[in-house]
C-alpha cells in the first residue's frame, strides 16, 4: 500500500467540487456553485421575512420563544452553508420533510439549527439510539396520584404545536422503531395511545366547516399544525456503521448531501482562528484532512479524518506555534493505535507528502510549571507550560475546588513521560474533551485523577458497560414516595450541571449506538432529556435569558438549565483491536469516524524501564532492589516481543500488577519472583504453549525458581492462639464481628497445599488486596475460602453469578410495594455497608460486561447504585449527603472463578478484570497432600486403595492438562468415591469409580483412555471376581537327608591352611562426569483385568540391539545393566522416572562384537546410598558410579596388573573362552566387595569406604566363591569341585591377625559312611548368605528345629538345606529336595521358542545362574527355559503351552509345592544371539526384591515384578477381590417394613396353590411374598422361609455378555455390510480402506477431542443474548416503572443477536500445514517412522476439520528439494471422503520417495506466511512440519526464528522431527517460545498439532 493515489494535494477536494458542478448543472438553476446568496432579514409592514437569495420566508412569532435555538449563526456565513439553508427553505415552503445526509460531525446539526434560528422556529430534538422505542417518540405514560396519564413526547408535541422535529442518528435506531412515524410524515396523521387522532391541517379545516370544534374534540381529533416539519440527520449507511434506511421511510424524505465545507471556506475559517500559525501550515493540515476523507482513502479502510476538529487543533497551535504538526495530528487521528501496519504506512505516506512528518524535530511540552486560578475569568485557571525552554501561559477551564499545584501529591509519582502527557492533556483541555487510550493497568485512571486535582475538578466516574442503555447514561425512572413516577438525572447530567469532570471509564466497551446520545453534549454542550428538560450551553443560556428577559427561576420552570462552563469530559479506553470483528473476545475496533469527531485522543504509552523503576520505588520504597530490577527486565523483554502470546502475557503484567507484586515483595522480601509472575499470569491455567513461552522467557531473563516449598512438605501450622491466627509464617489478629451467624463454618481437613494457598491469600489480604481464586471445578475453592473466613472469624456475604446476572441484580433488586418502587440491597451493598467479606462465586458465568462494574468499586471505592445512592470510600467525601453509603474499611471481595478456556467456556473474567485483583491459582492437592486429606475422609479405606486412586487421578489430571482428555478430574470426585467406600466398605472400588466415569461411558475413545489409565494404576474396572489366573501347583518330592558336611578343624597341618593377607590403598582415577538422563517410567499395574502372580511391568528405554546382562535390587531400587553399549538404569519400584547413565565412552569401543563386555552391578549401602560399583568381567574394570551427580571414578585394585598387554593379544587370536573375573556382591550393602579370577588363586577384598584392597593368597585354584557369611566364605576348587571354608577375622584392620584360615570340608553321603567320591560333587548354583527363620526351617523339615542353616541350590535338586552350616563345627546335615532329572543333563538345544535363533550356538555355559532364595517366604525361585520345564504336567493335554521367554520355578518349602509361572515373551530381542546365550540360558534375568517377591528383566528390557510368597498372594487376592466388590449374581430383594396392623395368629404352612401362581400378602397361601403367617419370603411372622421359585425382586445383571451370540453376529454383519456399501459408494478397494485405516486409527483420539473442542467453541459462539424492549419474555428490571405505568414492551428475552450493523462479517480462520515431503523423510522413515507420522498428522488435520469449512479454511502444501509449494490440498477443494484423503497421503509418500534432495523449509515457511497474510481471514496459522537439519544446509536458526515471527498477523509454528543427537533441542532454544516443538518421538506429532490447535483456537474463540 503506497500513497500514490493521493497524487495532488487537494485531489479529493477538486474531485468533490467537480462533482458538485456536474450535479449543479443537472439540477438546473444555472449551477449552484457560482451564484452567491445573501441572507437578509427584511422588516416590512406585513411582518418580518427572511430572504435567502431570492427566496422569501415569512416569520411567525414563536409561542415558546425559549425553544428557539440561539447563537448558532456565525457572523460570516460561508457560501456553501447559505446554499444549504436556501435549499431547506425551499423544501420548507413546499411543506416537505428533509433528510440531511453526510459524514459524521456536528455540521449537519448546526445547519439545521441555524435554519431554525433564522426562521424563529421552535425545535423538538431527539437523539436516536439503539434504545429508542416508540414511546420515546409518541407518548409515554406517567403516574400522577395513582392514575396513569399519557404525556406527549417530541413527535406529538412538535406536530400539535407546529414545531420542527429534529431526528438525529436515524441509522442508530433499531429497525422497526421509526416506521411509527411513516404516516405522520406522509399524511400528517397518527393514532395515539390515549385514543386521540392527529389529523392533517387541511382535512381538519375542511371538517371544521361542517362541524364545531367541540364535536371534533369529543371525537378526540387533534389538528396537526401546518408548520410542523421534520428534519432528519443521518449518516450514509453502507459507508458507515448502522442500520440502513427502511425504503418506505426513505421515500418520505427529500435528501441533501451535506459534505464537509469546501476547501476554500474551511481555509478562511482556520486562518481566522490561527492568527499566529503560518498560513502554509494551516493549508497543509487541511490538505491532509481532505485527502484522508476522500473515497480512495476509505477504500483502503482508513476511517475519515475528523475535519471539524481542525478548528480546535488550530486553536492549540495558535497558543503553541512550536508544537509539531505530527503530534497534533496524533491527537486528532491516532493512527498508530487504530490502524494496522499497512494503514499506518499509508497515513505516513500522506503526511510526508504534505511535509508534516516533523514529530522528530519538534519538542513536546515537557513540564507543567504552575497552575493558578485566573484573575479575570471566572471558572478558569492559568497554566504555565515549559515548551522547548519557553514558558507559555494560557487559560483552561477549571473546577470549583481549590487547585492543587503539580507534584504535590504523595501518591502520584511524576515520571517524564507522564508529565509530558499531562502537559499535552492541558493543551487539549483548553479546547475540547479528551480521551485517554492505554492498555489496562497502565495508569489511565491515576493520571485522570491527578489531572482533575490539579485543576480543582471534582471527578464523577461513570463506569460504562456493554449493555448500558441511553437511559442509564442520562436519566432513569423512579417513583416518588407517593407513587408518582419521576425521572432521576444520572451522574452524567448532574456532573454537567455542577461543572465536574466526567470520567467515562471504558468507552471501548459501550455500544456505539448508545454513545451517540452524547455526541451533541460533546460537540455543542446541549442536551435534551427524556422528561423534556433541556440543558443549554452556558453562553446560549445567558443569551436566552437576556433576549427573553427571563429569570433563572422562570427558565427552570420551563425546565431549561445551563451546562456549567467548567464541565469537561475525560474518557478512558483500551486500545482498539485492529481488524477485530465485533463480539470477538479480544475486544473490538471501536474507534471509528464518529468517535474521532468527539474527542481529542492521547495515548498513554507504557512506561520506559527506568521510569517504571522510579515509580515502583516511589510507591513501594522497601521493595528489594534486585527483585524489582529482575521483574522489570522480564516484563519489558515480554513487552518488546511482537508475538501475540507474549503480548497477552505482558498485558497481565501491567504497571498495576507490577506495583502489586512489589508491594508484596516489600512486605515479604524472601518470596520468589517466579512465584509472583506465575501468579500474576495465572500460568497454571495458560494454554500449554503460552505456559512454555512464559517459562522460557523467565529462563532467558535468568530468573531462577527457588525450590517449590510444597516439596519440603513443611507442616504448615494453622493455629489460633490468644486471638491471633497464624497460618504458615503469617499472623493476624482475629476479627470480632457483630454478626456471628454470618461467619462460615465448614468441614475442612487441613492439608499442606491448601494451607499454602491460604497463607498466600492471607499475605495479600493483609496488604488490603481483593482476592481472585481461579481453578478447575472441585478443587476446593469454596472450602478454602470458607475455611479462611472461618479462621479469620469474618462474616461473609455470598452471591452466585450466572448467565442472567445483570448489573441490577449485582447491586440492587427493585420490587414494587403498594405502587411504590423499593430497592432491596444485594449482598454486595450489604457487605460494603457492614464491612463483611463478599464472596462472589462462579464469577466467570456472568457476562464480563456485568462484572466489570466491580472495577470502580475495587479501584476507586466508588459506585453509583440504581436508586441514586452512591458508595464512596474513605474520608474524602465522608461528609457526603444522605444519599451516600460510606464503604466500611473492613469490606473485601473474594472472587471465585473457573479457569478460562475449554471445557468451562465461561467468560474470561480473568482476562477482563484479572489485574485489579490479586490472583491465586487453586490446584488439586499434590499426591501427598491429597492422600493425607482422603485419609481423613475415609479413615477405614485401605491405604493401597487410596494410593491407587490418587495415582490414577493424578495421571488423568496430567492428561487433561496436556489436552488428551477434556474433563479435568478433580479432588471433589475422589472425595466422593472415598466417602462412598467409607460408608459401604464391601463395595468394590472398581464399581464405585464408575460413579465418576459413567459420564464418559458412551464416548468410546474417552472410555478407552480412562480404562487404560485406571488399569495402569491397578484399579480393576471391568474385571470379574472369577478371573484369577494363578499358576498350577505341583507337589514337591519328599525331603531326604542326603549327607553330612564336616568342617575339618583337627590339628592336622595339612587340613589347616593359613592364607597370608596384604593390604594396599586403591588407586582412584577420575572423576569424569557423565550425563544422567531421566526417562518417564510408564509403570503398568498388571492386575487390571485378571489376577496373577505378576504385580507390575514396564519397559526400560533401551535400544533394540542392546543386551541386558545384570539386574539387582537394593531396598526398593532396581538396577539393570546392559552391555552393548554398556549402560546402567536405575529406578524405584513405584517410581515415576528411570535414571539412565550411558557408559559408552568409559569402556573401550566394542569392536565388531569381538570383545563382548559383561558387567555386574553392586549397589552400595549407607552412607553411600545411590552409588554403585560396576564390574566388567573380562577387562576386570571396576567403576564407582554416583547416580545423583553422574560422577564416574575408576578403581584400580592392583597397581601392577593393568593387564592390558596380555588382554590385547588374546583379543584376536584365542577364540576359546578365557577365564573371567568375578565379583561377589552379597555384602555390597556393607560397602565391601570380593573379586576373584576363575582358576586364579587370589581373593581381593575391596573396602569401598576405606578405599583399601586386601589381597588374600590361596593355596588352591578357585572355581567359585560363595559368601555364606560376612566372615565365612565357601570356596570351590576349580577341577575337583572340592569345598573349602575360609574364615577370616571380622576386622581386617586388626594388624596381628592379618591371617585367614582355610578349612577343607569333607562331604559324606548317607549311603556309605565314607567320604563320597569327588565325581559326585556338584557345584552349587546359589548359596544364601543368611539363614532361614526358625519357623520356616521347621516347616521345611517337618520337625521343630532351631539351628543355623543355609539354603543352597544346584542343578541336581530343587533346594538343599545345610543345617548347622557354617557356624557349627560338628557334621552338618544336608537335606535335599531331589530333582527327577538333573537340569544340566537336559539338553538345552531345543530352546523352546528360540530354537530358531539359538540352534547350535550354545558354546559355553551361561554366566548368570538365575536362582534366588526368598528366605522370608521360604522359597527358592529360579528362571528356567521352557525346555527344562515339565510342560505336560503344567498344562492339560489339549492346551498348547503359550510362547514364553522363560518359566519361574517357585519351590515353596512351606507348602511343599512347586509352581511354574510363565514369563511372557520379550517384545524385541537383540540380534546378537550368541552373546545373549552367554548371558543366560533363558531369556530373562532374575533378582530378589527387597519387598519380597522377585523381579525379572527379559532380553528386550521389559521389567516385571512378581509376587511369589503364598501369604502375600493370598492377601493381595483378598484386596483385589474387595476392589472389584462382591456384586455376585445373587438376586436382590427389596423389603418394605410396614407394620400392617393385623396381629399374627399362630404360624401355619398355608395352603399349597396347585398352580403355583405368585401371591403377595393375604395370610393364606404358602410360598407367597410379603404375607403374615404363612411360610414365604419377606413376610411377617411365618414359620420359616419358603421359596416357591418366584423372583422376589431381581435387579437384572445387565452385562453386555448377556447378549445372545446370534444378535451380536447380526450386528457385526450389519456393520460389515454398511462398510462395504460405503466403500462401493466412494469406489475404494478394501485394501485401500485398510491402508487408510492404518493412518486414521492412529490419530482417532486426537481427531475426536479436536472435534469436541470445535463443537463447543461453535456452541459458545452461538450463545444467545438478551433482546430488550420485547412484548413478551421475562420482566426487565430496568423497565419496572414502565410496567407500572402500563407500557407493553417491558420484557426481555434471549435470542440470537443480529450482528452489529456494519460490523465486518465473521471470516473463517485460515490454516495451512506445510508438510516436509523431502527425500530425508523417506530415507529416515525406517528409523523413526517420521514420514508416516507426518502423514498421520496430515490425516488428522483433514479429518478434524471436515465439515468445519465455514470456520476453518485450510490447505496443505508440501516442501522438498523440488520446491516449496507442492500443492497437496487446495483450500477450495478439500478432500471429502476417505478415498480422497488417502490419495493425498499417497501423493505425500510418492513425492518423498522420488524427489530431489535439498531443504526448502525456510523458503517454504516464508512464502506461506507472506501468502496467507495477503488473504482475508479472522486469523492466520501456519504449521511447518520439518526434519530440518538446518545446520547441514547452513541455515542459521536465528534466521528461521525471524521468519517464524516475520508477520504478527500470522501465527507460525514449527514442529521439528527429532534429528540427530540434541540438535533439535539446541534449535528449540534459539527459536521463539511456544512457537517451536521438537518431536523426538514421532508419536508426538499429532499431539503437538492438537496442542497448537487447542491453544490457538481457545485464545480466540
Amino acid at each position: 500500500m503506497h500513497s500514490q493515489i493521493f497524487c495532488s494535494g487537494t485531489a479529493a477536494a477538486v474531485a468533490a467540487r467537480r462533482l458538485r458542478n456536474v450535479l449543479g448543472s443537472v439540477l438546473g438553476r444555472d449551477g449552484w456553485m457560482f451564484k452567491t446568496h445573501e441572507v437578509k432579514l427584511v422588516n416590512t409592514a406585513s411582518g418580518d421575512t427572511v430572504k435567502i437569495g431570492e427566496i422569501i420566508y415569512k416569520l411567525k412569532l414563536p409561542q415558546n420563544p425559549e425553544l428557539v435555538p440561539v447563537k448558532y449563526i456565525s457572523d460570516s456565513l460561508p457560501q456553501t452553508v447559505a446554499q444549504h439553508l436556501r435549499w431547506i427553505m425551499q423544501k420548507d415552503l413546499l411543506g416537505q420533510d428533509v433528510f440531511l445526509i453526510g459524514p459524521p460531525g456536528p455540521l449537519r446539526r448546526s445547519i439545521a439549527m441555524q435554519y431554525l434560528e433564522l426562521t424563529k422556529r421552535e425545535v423538538e430534538y431527539v437523539a436516536l439510539s439503539r434504545d429508542t422505542t416508540e414511546t420515546d417518540l409518541k407518548q409515554r405514560r406517567e403516574i400522577r396520584s395513582g392514575t396513569a396519564f399519557y404525556i406527549d413526547q417530541c413527535a406529538v408535541r412538535a406536530a400539535t404545536q407546529g414545531r420542527v422535529l429534529v431526528l438525529e442518528g436515524l441509522e442508530k435506531a433499531e429497525r422497526n422503531v421509526l416506521p411509527v412515524l411513516n404516516n405522520l410524515l406522509e399524511n400528517r396523521e397518527m393514532q395515539l395511545e390515549d385514543g386521540r387522532f392527529l389529523m392533517s391541517a387541511e382535512r381538519y379545516d375542511k371538517l371544521l366547516q361542517e362541524h364545531t370544534k367541540e364535536e371534533l374534540d369529543s371525537w378526540k381529533i387533534v389538528r396537526v399544525s401546518e408548520d410542523f416539519r421534520v428534519i432528519a440527520l443521518g449518516l450514509p449507511v453502507p459507508k458507515y456503521k448502522g442500520n440502513p434506511l427502511d425504503p418506505p421511510l426513505r421515500s418520505r424524505f427529500q435528501a441533501r448531501d451535506i459534505y464537509y465545507l469546501p476547501f476554500k471556506d474551511q481555509l478562511e475559517l482556520l486562518y481566522s482562528a490561527g492568527a499566529n500559525v503560518a498560513a502554509e501550515r494551516v493549508s497543509q493540515l487541511l490538505s491532509l484532512a481532505t485527502t484522508l476523507c476522500s473515497q480512495e482513502s476509505s477504500s483502503l479502510g482508513l476511517p475519515d479524518f475528523p475535519v471539524d476538529n481542525l478548528l480546535p487543533a488550530i486553536h492549540v497551535l495558535n497558543s503553541f506555534p512550536m508544537l509539531s504538526s505530527q503530534q497534533l495530528l496524533h491527537r486528532l487521528y491516532p493512527y498508530n493505535s487504530m490502524l494496522g501496519k499497512d494503514g499506518c504506512t499509508a497515513v505516513e505516506g500522506v503526511l510526508s507528502r504534505f511535509e508534516l512528518l516533523d514529530g522528530r524535530r519538534q519538542p513536546a511540552p515537557t513540564a507543567i510549571l504552575s497552575v493558578s486560578t485566573a484573575k479575570d475569568v471566572e471558572g478558569h485557571a492559568d497554566v504555565t507550560l515549559r515548551v522547548a525552554d519557553k514558558d507559555i501561559t494560557f487559560q483552561v477551564p477549571a473546577g470549583i475546588k481549590e487547585l492543587r499545584p503539580p507534584k504535590s501529591s504523595p501518591t502520584y509519582i511524576y515520571t517524564p513521560s507522564h508529565s509530558q502527557l499531562l502537559a499535552e492533556m492541558l493543551q487539549s483541555h483548553m479546547v475540547k474533551d479528551i480521551c485517554l487510550i492505554g492498555p489496562k493497568g497502565c495508569g489511565k485512571s491515576v493520571i485522570a485523577r491527578e489531572f482533575a486535582q490539579m485543576l480543582g475538578y471534582s471527578v464523577e466516574p461513570v463506569m460504562l458497560y456493554q449493555d448500558m442503555t441511553a437511559r442509564d447514561l442520562l436519566q432513569q425512572r423512579y417513583t416518588l414516595p407517593n407513587g408518582d413516577t419521576a425521572w432521576r438525572p444520572s451522574p452524567l447530567v448532574t456532573a454537567a450541571m455542577e461543572g465536574k469532570l466526567l470520567l467515562l471509564d471504558g468507552i471501548h466497551r459501550v455500544n456505539l449506538g448508545t454513545l451517540a446520545v452524547l455526541s451533541r453534549l460533546l460537540h455543542d454542550r446541549e442536551m435534551d432529556l427524556y422528561d423534556g428538560t433541556r440543558l443549554l450551553r452556558w453562553d446560549r443560556y445567558q443569551t436566552l435569558k437576556e433576549q427573553l428577559q427571563f429569570s433563572d427561576q422562570q427558565l427552570q420552570e420551563r425546565s431549561i438549565f445551563p451546562i456549567h462552563p467548567s464541565f469537561r469530559v475525560l474518557a478512558l479506553a483500551e486500545p482498539p483491536v485492529v481488524g477485530a470483528s465485533t463480539g470477538s473476545s479480544r475486544g473490538q475496533q471501536w474507534l471509528g469516524p464518529e468517535l474521532l469527531t468527539m474527542f481529542l485522543y492521547h495515548t498513554v504509552r507504557p512506561l520506559a524501564k527506568a521510569e517504571e523503576m522510579d515509580l515502583i520505588q516511589g510507591l513501594t520504597p522497601n521493595v528489594p532492589m534486585e527483585a524489582a530490577e529482575q521483574l522489570l527486565h522480564f516484563t519489558h523483554s515480554l513487552r518488546k516481543m511482537n508475538d501475540p502470546t507474549a503480548q497477552s502475557l505482558a498485558s497481565s503484567l501491567s504497571t498495576r500488577q507490577l506495583l502489586r507484586i512489589c508491594r508484596r515483595l516489600s512486605q515479604y522480601p524472601e518470596e520468589s519472583i517466579t512465584h509472583a509472575v506465575n501468579k500474576a499470569c495465572l500460568s497454571r491455567f495458560l494454554p500449554s504453549l503460552a505456559r512454555a513461552s512464559l517459562q522460557k522467557s523467565l529462563a532467558n531473563c535468568s530468573i531462577q525458581d527457588t525450590a517449590d516449598p510444597a516439596d519440603h512438605s513443611l507442616d504448615y501450622p494453622c493455629v489460633v492462639k490468644d486471638g491471633v491466627l497464624t497460618i504458615g509464617s503469617v499472623s493476624v489478629p482475629i476479627y470480632n464481628p457483630d454478626q456471628k451467624m454470618k461467619v462460615p463454618d465448614v468441614l475442612f481437613y487441613d492439608n499442606p497445599q491448601h494451607m499454602m494457598v491460604m497463607e498466600d491469600m492471607l499475605k495479600d489480604f493483609l496488604l488490603g488486596e481483593h482476592l481472585l481464586l481461579v481453578g478447575n471445578q472441585g478443587v476446593g475453592k469454596n472450602k478454602i475460602v470458607d475455611r479462611f473466613l472461618h479462621l479469620l472469624n469474618r462474616p461473609r456475604e455470598y452471591i452466585q453469578l450466572h448467565r442472567d446476572t445483570t448489573v441490577q441484580t449485582l447491586t440492587l433488586q427493585p420490587s414494587v410495594r403498594d405502587g411504590i418502587i423499593t430497592y432491596e440491597d444485594s449482598p454486595l451493598v450489604k457487605a460494603v455497608k457492614l464491612g463483611h467479606i463478599l464472596v462472589i462465586d462462579e464469577a466467570d458465568k456472568a457476562p464480563t460486561n456485568v462484572t466489570c462494574i466491580l472495577k470502580t468499586l475495587v479501584e476507586s471505592g466508588e459506585m453509583i447504585l440504581a436508586d441514586g445512592r452512591r458508595i464512596i470510600s474513605g474520608p474524602r467525601e465522608a461528609k457526603g449527603g444522605p444519599n451516600t453509603i460510606t464503604m466500611h474499611p473492613d469490606f473485601r471481595m473474594i472472587i471465585l472463578a473457573n479457569r478460562p478456556g475449554f471445557p468451562f467456556l465461561g467468560n474470561d473474567f480473568f482476562g477482563a478484570l484479572g489485574d485489579i485483583f490479586s490472583c491465586h491459582a487453586v490446584d488439586n492437592p499434590k499426591p501427598k497432600a491429597e492422600l493425607a486429606m482422603l485419609k481423613q475422609y475415609g479413615p477405614d479405606v485401605p491405604d493401597a486403595t487410596l494410593q491407587k486412586l490418587v495415582a490414577a487421578f493424578g495421571e488423568l489430571r496430567t492428561m487433561a492438562d496436556q489436552g488428551t482428555i477434556t474433563y479435568p478430574y478433580s479432588t471433589r470426585e475422589v472425595v466422593n468415591i472415598v466417602k462412598h467406600l467409607q460408608k459401604f466398605p464391601n463395595e468394590g472400588l472398581a464399581s464405585v469409580v464408575k460413579n465418576v466415569f459413567d459420564f464418559d461411558s458412551y464416548n468410546k475413545d474417552m472410555r478407552e483412555v480412562l480404562i487404560e489409565a485406571l488399569h495402569k494404576h491397578g484399579i480393576p474396572i471391568g474385571a470379574k471376581p472369577s478371573s484369577v489366573t494363578l499358576a498350577k501347583e505341583l507337589p514337591l518330592p519328599e525331603v531326604k537327608l542326603t549327607g553330612y558336611w564336616t568342617v575339618n578343624q583337627g590339628g592336622n597341618a595339612r587340613r589347616k591352611l593359613l592364607c597370608p593377607t596384604e593390604t594396599h590403598p586403591v588407586d582412584i582415577k577420575g572423576p569424569a562426569f557423565l550425563r544422567v538422563q531421566s526417562y518417564p517410567c510408564n509403570r503398568q499395574e498388571s492386575r487390571a483385568l485378571s489376577f496373577s502372580e505378576e504385580k507390575a511391568h514396564w519397559q526400560i528405554p533401551m535400544n533394540e540391539v542392546n543386551i541386558v546382562c545384570d539386574v539387582t535390587t537394593k531396598d526398593d531400587v532396581l538396577y539393570v545393566a546392559t552391555c552393548n553399549p554398556v549402560s546402567l538404569y536405575s529406578m524405584k519400584e513405584r517410581g515415576e522416572t528411570i535414571q539412565c547413565m550411558e557408559l559408552y565412552d568409559v569402556f573401550p569401543r566394542t569392536i565388531s562384537g569381538v570383545w563382548q563386555p559383561f558387567v555386574t552391578v553392586a549397589p552400595l549401602g549407607s552412607p553411600l546410598e545411590g552409588q554403585v560399583v560396576l564390574h566388567e568381567e573380562q577387562s576386570n574394570t571396576v567403576l564407582h558410579l554416583d547416580l545423583v551427580t553422574g560422577a564416574v571414578r575408576r578403581l584400580v585394585m592392583s597397581p601392577d596388573s593393568d593387564g592390558s598387554s596380555s588382554r590385547a593379544s588374546s583379543w584376536w587370536n584365542s577364540k576359546e573362552q578365557q577365564a573371567g573375573h568375578k565379583m561377589c556382591r552379597d555384602f555390597a550393602h556393607k560397602n565391601w566387595l570380593l573379586f576373584y579370577k576363575e582358576d586364579g588363586n587370589q581373593l581381593e577384598v575391596l573396602d569401598v569406604l576405606e578405599g583399601q584392597v586386601h589381597s588374600i593368597s590361596l593355596p588352591i585354584n578357585l572355581k567359585s566363591v560363595f559368601l555364606v557369611a560376612e566372615d565365612r566364605w565357601l570356596l570351590l576348587e576349580s577341577n575337583t569341585n572340592k569345598r573349602f571354608l575360609l574364615t577370616k577375622p571380622m576386622h581386617m584392620a586388626a594388624e596381628d591377625s592379618g591371617v585367614c584360615q582355610l578349612h577343607s570340608i569333607s562331604e559324606d553321603s548317607v549311603s556309605s559312611d565314607h567320604g563320597a567320591t569327588s565325581a559326585e560333587l556338584s557345584a552349587p548354583q546359589m548359596v544364601s548368605c543368611e539363614q532361614l527363620p526358625n519357623e520356616n526351617l521347621s516347616a521345611a523339615l517337618n520337625q521343630k528345629i532351631v539351628s543355623p542353616n543355609r539354603v543352597l541350590a544346584d542343578t541336581d535338586s530343587y533346594a538343599r538345606l545345610v543345617v548347622g552350616f557354617p557356624d557349627l563345627m560338628s557334621p552338618n546335615e544336608v537335606y535335599s529336595f531331589k530333582r527327577p532329572v538333573d537340569l544340566s543333563a537336559m539338553k538345552s538345544g531345543d530352546g523352546g521358542a528360540h530354537t530358531f535363533f539359538r540352534g547350535g550356538f550354545q558354546t559355553s555355559t551361561a554366566k548368570r545362574e538365575n536362582c534366588v532364595s526368598l528366605l522370608s517366604a521360604n522359597q527358592v525361585v529360579r528362571a528356567l527355559p521352557p525346555n527344562k520345564v515339565p510342560l505336560k504336567e503344567v498344562y492339560p493335554k489339549d492346551v498348547t503351552p503359550p510362547l514364553t521367554a522363560a518359566y519361574l520355578e517357585v519351590t515353596d518349602l512351606n507348602s511343599k509345592k512347586l509352581k511354574y509361572i510363565p514369563v511372557p515373551r520379550a517384545m524385541t530381542v537383540s540380534p546378537y544371539t550368541t552373546w545373549l546365550s552367554k548371558v543366560s540360558d533363558c531369556d530373562v534375568l532374575i533378582a530378589a526384591l527387597g519387598s519380597g517377591g522377585v523381579v525379572t528383566v527379559d532380553m528386550g528390557g521389559y521389567i516385571r515384578l512378581w509376587e511369589t510368597g503364598l501369604d502375600t498372594l493370598q492377601r493381595s487376592l483378598m484386596e483385589w477381590r474387595n476392589m472389584i466388590g462382591s456384586e455376585d449374581g445373587r438376586p436382590m430383594q427389596i423389603t418394605i417394613q410396614r407394620d400392617s396392623g393385623l396381629n399374627v395368629t399362630a404360624p401355619k404352612h398355608g395352603k399349597i396353590d396347585p398352580h403355583n401362581a405368585p401371591h403377595v400378602g393375604g395370610n393364606q397361601w404358602a410360598g407367597g411374598t410379603g404375607g403374615r403367617d404363612t411360610a414365604g419370603l419377606g413376610g411377617k411372622g411365618g414359620p420359616y422361609r419358603l421359596d416357591a421359585g418366584h423372583k422376589v425382586y431381581q435387579v437384572s445383571q445387565a452385562e453386555k455378555d448377556a447378549v445372545p451370540e446370534e444378535v451380536r453376529k447380526a450386528a457385526r454383519e450389519m456393520a460389515e455390510k454398511a462398510f462395504k456399501e460405503r466403500l462401493k459408494e466412494i469406489d475404494m478397494s478394501e485394501y485401500d480402506a485398510a491402508t487408510y485405516e492404518r493412518f486414521s486409527s492412529a490419530v482417532r483420539r486426537q481427531v475426536q477431542s479436536l472435534r469436541i473442542i470445535l463443537d463447543s467453541l461453535q456452541a459458545k459462539g452461538k450463545e444467545r443474548q438478551w433482546l430488550k424492549n420485547q412484548a413478551l419474555g421475562e420482566l426487565d428490571d430496568t423497565k419496572i416503572i414502565d410496567g407500572l405505568t402500563g407500557e407493553k414492551a417491558i420484557y426481555k428475552r434471549r435470542g440470537e443477536l443480529d450482528p452489529e450493523p456494519g460490523s465486518p462479517q465473521q471470516k473463517p480462520k485460515r490454516f495451512r500445514v506445510l508438510a516436509d515431503v523431502s527425500g530425508s523423510m523417506y530415507r529416515f522413515n525406517g528409523v523413526d517412522g517420521r514420514l508416516e507420522r507426518s502423514m498421520e498428522a496430515v490425516c488428522m488435520v483433514m479429518e478434524a476439520l471436515e465439515n468445519y469449512e465455514h470456520k476453518f479454511k485450510y490447505d496443505i502444501v508440501g516442501h522438498s528439494g523440488d520446491g516449496y509449494d507442492i500443492e497437496l490440498v487446495t483450500a477450495d477443494q478439500v478432500p471429502k471422503n476417505n478415498k480422497q484423503r488417502l490419495k493425498v497421503l499417497k501423493v505425500m509418500h510418492a513425492h518423498a520417495q522420488f524427489c530431489m534432495s535439498g531443504d526448502y523449509t525456510l523458503e517454504g515457511t516464508e512464502a506461506s506466511i507472506k501468502e496467507l497474510a495477503r488473504e482475508e481471514a479472522d486469523e492466520h496459522f501456519v504449521v511447518v512440519l520439518s526434519d530440518a537439519n538446518l545446520e547441514r544446509y547452513g541455515i542459521r536458526p536465528e534466521r528461521f526464528a525471524q521468519v517464524l515471527t516475520s508477520d504478527p498477523q500470522v501465527n507460525a509454528f514449527a514442529i521439528f522431527i527429532g534429528s540427530l543427537g540434541d540438535q533439535a533441542e539446541r534449535l528449540q532454544k534459539t527459536l521463539p517460545a511456544g512457537r517451536s516443538f521438537v518431536a523426538m518421538d514421532t508419536k508426538q506429532i499429532p499431539q503437538i498439532l492438537q496442542q497448537i490447535f487447542t491453544s490457538t483456537m481457545l485464545s480466540s474463540a
